[in-house]
């Protein structure tokens, strides 16, 4: 029965945060209400505060399961064939191929502007993926495939620099084409990435 319990818990977590995604992409995140993201989720008002008290434990929790995704798409980088390879397969995945977060990522990103409790949740998700970043960059230093020398945080930084910005323009340019932009990244990427001296140390 306490198995049983758990993953009713879990389940009903899911189901809530599904449906406030689904409410924060298609209403904002200030004109989505508790109760209609309630009734998204076919849950009495009740039901769903003994989850998650308020919009922003809403987007904690969203953020907590999105690092759990990103956590298995980075170590997917380790398990490829070179560590390039497993770049550019990261790097479409997000950047071009994901649709269903884009939108969303935008909106917590706008608000953390006004929102301290969203912004320190952004801060620690930026921190989180940096972090993921700078890993997967010294394994492929470790690899033998990234230069020794290069940069390591401050092109952690780079690479969420881009990210940030592909996502705006994917939100808001419906002329924007990643598939063009994409092999421009990467190539500037791998250049930046198997130079032999860091730009600090050879200026």
């Amino acid at each position: 029965m306490r198995r049983a319990n758990a993953q009713l818990q879990v389940d009903r977590r899911a189901t809530i945060l599904d449906a406030a995604e689904r409410c924060f992409v298609r209403s904002g995140f200030h004109q989505t209400s508790m109760q209609e993201i309630c009734a998204e989720a076919g849950m009495s008002a009740g039901n769903l505060y003994r989850y998650f008290p308020s919009k922003e434990a809403l987007i904690a929790g969203i953020a907590e399961r999105n690092r759990a995704e990103a956590a298995e798409d980075f170590a997917a980088v380790d398990k490829a064939s070179t560590f390039f390879e497993g770049l550019a397969a990261l790097a479409r995945h997000h950047l071009v191929e994901r649709n269903d977060k884009i939108t969303l990522c935008v909106e917590i990103m706008a608000e953390s502007r006004r929102n301290e409790a969203m912004a320190a949740t952004q801060h620690e998700v930026k921190q989180d993926i940096k972090a993921r970043l700078a890993a997967m960059i010294r394994s492929g230093i470790a690899r033998g495939e990234v230069s020794p020398h290069v940069d390591v945080e401050a092109i952690a930084t780079f690479l969420l620099v881009i990210g940030d910005g592909i996502f705006w323009q994917r939100s808001g340019n419906p002329d924007f084409d990643g598939e063009k932009v994409l092999p421009l990244i990467l190539s500037a990427v791998h250049g930046i990435l198997t130079k032999p001296s860091s730009p600090r140390e050879s200026s």
